[in-house]
């Protein structure tokens, strides 16, 4: 333990910094001393990040076969190496020439979404905009398209231009672009991307599948195979940092330079977002002994630009309750469970050896077979901020949700992902990338057996979004003939009209689709 001088210096340290920044922080309510050798772990200081804190910390928020590069045609994979910037808080972007002359913007990659997006008026929270009076090649479809994010929203209009990725294949390619006229809560303060690059499948794209996606759109002109593949490099790094970590986005193919050991797949369950099929999860080596069903209400998806790993609510309280059992902490505020606050140690601590491995069972291409991903700590203990000059402040980078389990940047920043649209799969390999202090941070092992589980997951009764949709659309129409009906009736003179006795009762009943979460 420390001495009481060291202590109380530490306390006044934290006191001055509350002073100079009373928008971000509370008083702490932990203070963290040096372990005595021997002794008991390090306990954190907890902070309540403030309203003034969501520029650094936004908790609310090829067949299949790697194919080689050809660089005197169309893909050049070891051209597209490092080709994102970003970090998992903010998203990681892809630079892109739109339009003749090119205007250059930075996109989002998003594989929870399916439309293709950039600013196109000014907007205090980004730097660029494409202008579509400068461009010559530029044409309207004159459609109106929404699109609504677990958090923000954008309305927009659809047309077409031309498209050329520098770090990409090569050639210019024409596409389906939306430019979006108003937003809510959608461009954040601090992001570096001025649009959103919807991966997924034309299921989800607005207003209609019938928009044919980016993806397809390089697919069918490039005649490039239909498989992408995805790293980001920001395993250790603070979550809303400089946003120039690294990362890779490899279109056609895979890039063996990406990844290390055997690429595991797991089958594409349904072709809207990519949904895959969750088994188990283990925390520190425990299974937590949850029906599989639970890991997959009402789905689970592998989504770049979801930031953290979210898990249905039951699903959440168990991984929090066993994390809170397994680790060296013995007192944790709920608050950090929560992404309510923040715990920081001194910076000379390392807090990773303290929390558990966290592990997710994927089912094999073979079904009676598994096999698990695992992240370490250093993915989902985050650093985030520090105090002053002597310590560190993580956020916990996984958290609950109403309505799937998401794969997110804390688990797929330890992983090279690919893709395999062509043959209706999702592949997992180590990352060379997703090291901390020269160790790796993530594992893949297999394969296991199934025998445990239930041969089937994933209901069978699942309310995709276009079917939500398209009820939804079904309900309006019934209802605007009823109101005519109703209007028609109102009009007939009072003789004609039914007299109602008191036994009559009218009931009229609604209720709002919920729009697509991502």
């Amino acid at each position: 333990m420390g001495t009481p001088l060291a202590a109380a210096g530490l306390l006044l340290l934290l006191a001055g910094t509350a002073g100079l920044c009373r928008a971000l922080f509370s008083l702490p309510l932990r203070v963290s001393h040096p372990a005595a050798p021997g002794g008991s772990p390090p306990a954190p200081v907890v902070v309540r990040p403030g309203s003034g804190s969501r520029q650094q910390d936004p908790l609310g928020g090829a067949d299949g076969l790697a194919l080689a590069s050809d660089p005197e045609g169309t893909l050049n994979f070891l051209a597209m190496v490092e080709n994102l910037q970003g970090d998992s808080g903010r998203g990681y972007y892809l630079e892109m020439l739109i339009g003749t002359p090119p205007q250059a913007l930075n996109i989002l990659v998003d594989t929870g979404s399916s439309n293709f997006a950039v600013a196109g008026v000014p907007d205090p929270d980004v730097t660029s905009y494409f202008n579509t009076e400068l461009s010559s090649t530029y044409r309207s479809q004159g459609i109106d398209v929404t699109v609504k994010y677990s958090q923000g929203s954008w309305t927009g209009v659809l047309g077409t231009d031309v498209i050329t990725i520098p770090k990409g294949i090569y050639g210019s390619y024409t596409i389906n672009i939306a430019t979006i006229l108003e937003s809510e809560n959608f461009f954040l303060p601090g992001v570096k991307w001025h649009g959103i690059l919807g991966l997924a499948y034309d299921a989800l794209a607005k207003p209609s599948s019938s928009v044919e996606t980016f993806f397809d759109s390089l697919v069918r002109q490039a005649k490039i195979p239909n498989i992408f593949s995805l790293q980001m490099c920001g395993a250790g790094l603070p979550v809303s940092g400089s946003g120039t970590n690294g990362g890779s986005l490899v279109l056609g193919g895979i890039e063996p330079s990406l990844y290390k050991g055997d690429i595991w797949y797991t089958p594409i369950k349904e072709e809207w977002y990519y949904q895959v099929e969750i088994l188990k999860l283990e925390v520190g080596g425990q299974n937590l002994e949850l029906d599989c069903r639970e890991y997959n209400v009402d789905k689970a998806i592998v989504d770049s630009g979801t930031t953290l790993l979210r898990l249905p609510q039951k699903v959440f309280s168990a991984v929090v309750q066993a994390i809170a059992r397994t680790s060296l902490i013995q007192e944790f505020s709920s608050g950090f469970w929560t992404g309510s606050q923040l715990a920081c140690w001194d910076k000379t601590e390392r807090p990773w050896s303290l929390f558990p491995k966290l592990s997710i069972y994927l089912r094999d291409e073979n079904s009676s077979r598994s096999f698990r991903i695992s992240v370490l700590p250093q993915l989902y203990i985050q650093p985030i901020l520090g105090i002053g000059e002597n310590l560190q402040c993580y956020r916990f980078g996984i958290s609950s949700s109403t309505n799937a389990l998401v794969i997110g940047a804390t688990v797929m920043e330890g992983f090279y992902v690919i893709f395999d649209r062509a043959q209706r799969r999702v592949g997992f390999a180590v990352s060379p990338c997703a090291e901390v202090d020269g160790f790796p941070v993530s594992e893949i092992e297999g394969p296991f057996t199934t025998a445990d589980v239930a041969s089937n997951c994933v209901s069978s009764v699942s309310f995709h979004e276009p079917v939500l949709w398209i009820a939804s659309y079904a309900l309006m129409s019934l209802c605007g003939v009823i109101l005519l009906v109703l209007i028609i009736l109102l009009l007939i003179p009072p003789r004609c009209q039914h007299r109602y006795t008191d036994n009559d009762v009218v009931n009229d009943e609604s209720s709002l689709v919920r729009h697509r979460w991502k």
